[in-house]
């Protein structure tokens, strides 16, 4: 999933008269369909009135055609074979689960393209192979990640003291700290009050959230609310994201980036429509008490609504979403506010680097290089994090996003340039930019043109299903 393009919502609706002429009549959307065709009511030059059944049906093609599920799958099959042979531990488990899952369903779907089997099929090969299989196998049969233990022994926190971080006194070590926000407590809490292995886990709760606010995201951006290609195609987005190593890999190890990117979909699923801004600014705001790196979001979407919907919708959502989290931060750690010092250390100075104890999120990365030069080095390297951070509060400014497509494309681009700055960083934490390109790809705006010759309909039929009927000049 390392990979996906550019700005995505849309469909168009495409009327059929008699004559077989394709006339646009519909309206623009921001789902997961590229196009709809659809005929008059009397049957079209040299077609019979069964053929002409087939056209009042009508056909939606996804994005999603049988030769770029080929491509991914291929693609993610190399990456997850390279992961294998260069890492260890719970990275090493998932990576050689992944491979064979998606190596199998790159196979099927190569095998089948002239056959008439759904692509959905093979996409949950991949499901099972990159996320359901690994999840199974490391809550049950490995010791839990530090992600894991963090988030387990925050929930106990939570419940015995109301607060989910030590004190300062009792950081002494790197596993001490809690850098994420109050509301990630919650996927602990099912072990803190006494549920055991799979139930227990962490991971399984990340992975049903995940999935569930994903699946939702799609459904709200679908163009069309009791259509069952929408719904189908809606499906098969979900499936795709959920299984790619982007959702499925820090699922898998539990790594706290999939429910946040999730929420991330929802938000910009809902603020595309002026209608849903309260709604948007509720789910962002659930993010932001989850996790620090969601708040980079708040000035871009705020941005967007100043220059779409004026100032007064701007500060609206910014109203709802500010109080969304300060509520439930303080009612999920009401002990928090007593101590800010502890809560100034685990989510503020330990993912900077500046604790005693060091973040081991170490990764090459130019921030990070420069800061292990020393202690100048380190300085340096935060100064060009809050450079790079005003350099992009001006440019949503001088020219702020017009859309939700601009908007999430300029959060992908502003995260890769953070992320790529901080002093303490990791490889993983660009899941946020490769997740919002395959939002954006996803979603796009199609053109009127059929895009690939190999497409598929709603859930993966062959493309001869999809195009039964149709006259040359509808294809």
């Amino acid at each position: 999933m390392t990979g996906f393009g550019d700005s995505f919502t849309g469909h168009l609706c495409l009327r059929l008269s008699s004559d077989g002429r394709g006339i646009p009549r519909g309206r623009v959307g921001t789902g997961t369909v590229e196009r709809t065709q659809e005929d008059d009511q009397q049957p079209a030059v040299g077609h019979t009135h069964e053929d002409n059944y087939h056209l009042a049906q009508p056909s939606h093609q996804h994005w999603l055609s049988r030769n770029r599920l080929i491509a991914a799958n291929a693609a993610f099959t190399i990456y997850a074979t390279a992961l294998a042979v260069d890492t260890g531990h719970a990275d090493r488990t998932w990576a050689i689960w992944a491979a064979v899952g998606y190596g199998v369903t790159t196979a099927i779907l190569v095998l089948t393209r002239r056959r008439n089997l759904p692509v959905l099929i093979p996409l949950l090969v991949s499901l099972a192979g990159a996320l359901a299989a690994p999840v199974t196998w490391l809550v049950t049969r490995v010791a839990p990640t530090p992600e894991v233990q963090v988030i387990s022994r925050s929930a106990v926190l939570l419940l015995q003291h109301g607060t989910p971080y030590l004190p300062a006194g009792q950081l002494d070590t790197w596993l001490s700290y809690n850098p994420y926000l109050p509301v990630m407590a919650v996927f602990g809490l099912p072990r803190a009050l006494g549920a055991s292995g799979l139930f227990g886990d962490p991971r399984l709760w990340l992975t049903v959230v995940s999935v569930a606010l994903i699946w939702a995201a799609f459904a709200i951006a679908a163009p069309h609310r009791h259509c069952d290609s929408c719904r189908q195609n809606v499906v098969l987005s979900t499936v795709f994201i959920a299984a790619s190593p982007v959702i499925a890999f820090p699922l898998a190890v539990g790594i706290t980036d999939p429910p946040v990117i999730a929420l991330m979909f929802v938000t910009l699923a809902l603020i595309a429509r002026p209608s849903n801004l309260r709604h948007a600014a509720v789910a962002f705001g659930v993010a932001c008490a989850m996790k620090a790196t969601a708040w980079p979001a708040v000035p871009v979407f705020t941005a967007l609504l100043a220059a779409r919907d004026a100032a007064k919708a701007a500060w609206r959502f910014l109203g709802v979403t500010l109080m969304v989290a300060v509520v439930l931060a303080a009612a999920l750690a009401p002990a928090a506010l007593t101590n800010p010092y502890a809560f100034l250390q685990n989510i503020v100075l330990f993912p900077l680097g500046l604790t005693k104890h060091k973040t081991p999120a170490a990764s090459p990365l130019p921030g990070h290089l420069l800061a292990m030069t020393g202690m100048a080095g380190h300085w340096a390297a935060v100064g060009l994090l809050l450079a790079a951070g005003l350099g992009f509060a001006i440019s949503l400014i001088v020219r702020p996003p017009e859309d939700a497509p601009a908007a999430a494309w300029r959060l992908a681009l502003g995260l890769a340039v953070m992320f790529t700055l901080a002093p303490a960083t990791r490889w993983g934490y660009f899941v946020y930019p490769i997740g919002l390109l395959g939002w954006l790809v996803l979603t796009r705006q199609p053109s009127t043109a059929t895009e690939d010759q190999d497409g598929i309909g709603s859930l993966g039929a062959p493309e001869q299903a999809g195009k039964q009927g149709q006259p040359a000049t509808a294809r």
